[in-house]
């Protein structure tokens, strides 16, 4: 085989191997989000619908947030998770929780009369 055929063969091979490498790395990215468990959460003034959510420890899960009324805010401060909501968008968590136990969330954005009453809490089991 001359040197200029040799040449092309490995850039060939190269850029297969690369693609190849690509492909099953976002293969494996999809099929990775594909196990999260998705809860739903809405916000509105007063409430967290739901205000209690259950988790597994160990497990992804992905928080899909949306506000009906005011940009409400998320924050889980053991956890160290914070998030605005507007409202007529949906706003996404991605967690995977490393220890059990029980996180209070709040609204941290003043939504009026009552914003102080607002919050729930994540209940994270082994």
């Amino acid at each position: 085989m001359n040197a200029r055929l040799r040449t092309g063969w490995i850039i060939s091979i190269f850029f297969l191997t690369v693609a190849a490498f690509i492909t099953m790395n976002t293969a494996y990215s999809a099929n990775k989000n594909s196990q999260e468990r998705v809860i739903k959460i809405v916000a509105q003034r007063f409430v967290y619908i739901p205000n209690e959510i259950l988790l597994k420890k160990g497990v992804p899960v992905r928080l899909e947030f949306t506000s009906l009324d005011f940009i409400h805010g998320f924050n889980v401060p053991d956890l160290h998770i914070r998030a605005d909501l507007p409202p007529g968008k949906v706003t996404t968590i991605h967690l995977t929780p490393d220890k059990a136990g029980v996180y209070d969330f709040i609204c941290d954005n003043f939504c009026g009369a009552g914003h102080e009453d607002m919050g729930g809490r994540i209940i994270v089991k082994d």
